[in-house]
């Protein structure tokens, strides 16, 4: 069974950081699509971050410059480095893992609260 699971969310001043790391439970780790989103109340679920199995990545706009993804394939792991925060980053992060040539295989972790305020 695939498990993701989030941590290292928290409460943090306006540009303050944090990182989030994303532990995922299975095989073949090394061919799966990454990502981080996020959900803030009210809102759709958006793309903030990715890094493909190839290790090309991809940032939202508005956090180009202040976060970065990363991924480990021996440990299994994702993290994302958030500097810089802003109010308007607060919200749920989820992590994601596709596998790169069948997008049936979609998983998700269950979220970690990020709360950006004085």
């Amino acid at each position: 069974q695939v498990q993701l699971v989030e941590s290292g969310g928290g409460s943090v001043q306006p540009g303050g950081s944090l990182r989030l790391s994303c532990v995922v439970s299975m095989i073949l780790f090394r061919v799966y699509d990454l990502a981080w989103y996020r959900q803030a109340p009210g809102e759709q679920r958006e793309l903030v971050a990715s890094v493909t199995s190839s290790h090309n990545t991809n940032y939202k706009d508005s956090v180009k410059g202040r976060f970065t993804i990363s991924r480990d394939d021996d440990k299994n792991t994702m993290s994302l480095q958030m500097n810089s925060l802003k109010p308007e980053d607060t919200a749920v992060y989820y992590c994601n893992a596709q596998h790169r040539a069948n997008d049936a295989m979609d998983y998700w972790g269950r979220g970690t609260q990020v709360t950006v305020a004085l």
